[in-house]
């Protein structure tokens, strides 16, 4: 926690850090210490280069939190406005650059990012560290495009500094001296404030790279007491995985990104033994509310509670309105979600921008859902309206099936799977609402926030190519996660495939040697790896893969050690893994 002093309230606006003693552990980087001096050099590095710099904006992506927070306190201290992309892939960096002066971070050379240089290192008398501007326009964040295309958001300093302090109020408490172990990416709000603009001013340690793997979070978590910060999407498939981290000196669970359903809560605390603490919020207001219920959902109450200082109310339309210090303003917000007050807190009651209009017909799109989840055929279901055929709007279907639901498609087909998820909402829905065209996926695609986007999506309904003469030789693709050096894939295997033929005749088999083709060939089309294959390792095949099953690839390149490794698995548990040891020419 913070070193000792206080119990003023926790002042991101005056950089509480630079107060902490030269060796007090900021952070740790692949088990190696990070010290305030170090963070500090860092920072003032970041600034001198920045303040010699006329341009204003400057977009800054960073996969490492330690590195980030260096850039971002050094941009501020330098009078800088940062803008904070959730990805630096092209496309992104395409629509960023007519809005910044420059990139700050891991952007492709073609960006022409800065830096401070090798020596970086900054007389440091405590005159380079004034208080921060409170009403400086100092970040510009976006929407996650949970419900369309992604919306930049301006904040001030205040805002974010009045968030800090309501955070340690509330949960500080609990965590005390706990280090922070995340799977979310600091590069949108939840994440920025929960890794970095919270922790570090008050004195507890980050852990620089994000887990994204549960091999990563048994790796990285520490034996001194520590936090997670995650999500519904990384909580759901944790009870899946052969490898967990330990559990006993664990704090706290933080959870966003949407409500987590009473079986993940579950399974949750049967595997942590705790109930994760699950933050309500957006990228406009930032928290709004909180709750923890409790893993039996018998005794499960789904209220949340008004964080310090956010007034709530319900507005003619049943929707939520906030008024908040972490908004711009002391105006009401109007929120896309539906409430009902109730003592002591107010419940949820879906998304108000979700009723939809087909044929005149008025639809709601959440209640679909909830009743494809009540199906014992599902695990987890998402609609939206597709636009077909000269103009025709209808619903499609997404859905992650349960043993039985998958046992249903494999033993008869997919025709009779609609059949039943569609008989499951017809007393109950007009027939218009009826969803037209299914898909069914191992996983929800979501990005890195762990959100399901629209968009993605979307993509999962594109018509297929033509079919071509010749039989298939690669799986139908479709890319559910990505962030700097990580990659979780689809892949659906063609009941067709070429590989099936004689391997094995009645009872055909995907052969080993084409799941690691596959794996290499994915893995440079993700990547840019190095030419040349040097060889194998802890190449393991656990389980045999059939005509038409769907799987899930996972790709992890560690470029300083030329390595990639890979996963395949599936609900039916793990078929596959290895690492690729490569070189150059």
């Amino acid at each position: 926690m913070r070193e000792p002093g206080g119990a003023a309230p926790l002042d991101l606006l005056q950089l509480p850090f630079q107060h902490f003693p030269p060796d007090h552990v900021v952070g740790w980087r692949d088990g190696t210490a990070v010290s305030n001096r170090t963070l500090r050099r860092d920072i003032l590095g970041w600034k001198r280069m920045l303040e010699q710099n006329n341009g204003q904006r400057f977009a800054l992506f960073h996969a490492d939190s330690l590195h980030f927070a260096a850039t971002l306190f050094g941009a501020w201290l330098a009078g800088k406005t940062v803008y904070l992309p959730s990805d630096a892939l092209p496309e992104t960096c395409r629509a960023l650059q007519s809005e910044v002066d420059g990139f700050l971070g891991d952007f492709e050379a073609a960006w022409q990012p800065l830096h401070p240089g090798e020596d970086i290192s900054a007389h440091d008398d405590g005159s380079a560290w004034p208080a921060l501007a409170a009403d400086f326009p100092a970040l510009v964040v976006y929407t996650s495009g949970s419900t369309g295309l992604a919306q930049a958001i301006p904040k001030k300093l205040i805002q974010m500094a009045s968030e800090v302090a309501t955070l340690e109020t509330q949960f500080g408490g609990n965590l005390g001296d706990a280090e922070i172990v995340a799977t979310v990416s600091h590069q949108h709000i939840y994440g920025l404030l929960f890794k970095v603009l919270w922790p570090i001013p008050a004195g507890r340690a980050v852990h620089a790279q994000s887990a994204f793997f549960p091999e990563d979070l048994k790796r990285i978590v520490p034996s001194r007491p520590w936090a997670l910060l995650s999500s519904p999407a990384h909580l759901k498939r944790l009870p899946d995985q052969p490898t967990l981290p330990d559990t006993t000196r664990m704090r706290a669970i933080f959870s966003s990104g949407g409500p987590l359903s009473a079986e993940a809560a579950r399974q949750t605390w049967q595997l942590f033994g705790h109930s994760p603490l699950e933050i309500y919020g957006s990228s406009e207001t930032g928290g709004i509310a909180w709750r923890q219920p409790h893993h039996d959902p018998a005794l499960r109450d789904e209220r949340w509670q008004a964080m310090p200082g956010v007034t709530l109310r319900i507005n003619t339309d049943a929707a939520l309105e906030v008024r908040s210090p972490h908004l711009p303003d002391d105006a009401w917000f109007a929120m896309a979600d539906r409430a009902e007050m109730a003592p002591g807190g107010f419940y949820l009651r879906g998304r108000a921008d979700r009723i939809v209009k087909l044929e005149e017909k008025r639809i709601s799109l959440d209640q679909i859902e909830r009743l494809l989840m009540d199906s014992p055929l599902v695990a987890e279901a998402r609609v939206l309206v597709h636009e077909g055929t000269r103009g025709r709007q209808f619903i499609a279907a997404f859905a992650v099936l349960t043993a039985d639901g998958r046992q249903l498609l494999e033993r008869r087909s997919k025709i009779a799977l609609n059949a039943a998820l569609r008989a499951t909402l017809s007393g109950a829905i007009e027939s218009i609402a009826l969803p037209r065209l299914w898909r069914y996926l191992d996983a929800m695609p979501v990005n890195q926030q762990g959100k399901i986007t629209v968009a993605a999506l979307a993509a999962l309904l594109q018509p297929a190519a033509p079919a071509a003469t010749q039989r298939p030789t690669m799986p139908d693709i479709t890319e559910l996660q990505r962030s700097e050096n990580t990659v979780q894939l689809s892949l659906c295997i063609p009941d067709d495939l070429l590989y099936f033929e004689g391997h094995f005749p009645g009872a055909p088999i995907l052969p080993g040697v084409v799941q690691t083709d596959w794996a290499l060939a994915l893995g440079r089309r993700c990547f840019d790896l190095p030419p040349r294959f040097l060889g194998m390792a802890a190449l393991k095949f656990q389980r045999v893969i059939s005509p038409g099953a769907t799987v899930t690839l996972d790709l992890q390149y560690d470029a300083a050690k030329g390595a990639l490794s890979f996963r395949l698995h599936s609900e039916a548990g793990q078929h596959a893994s290895g690492r690729f040891m490569l070189g150059p020419k």
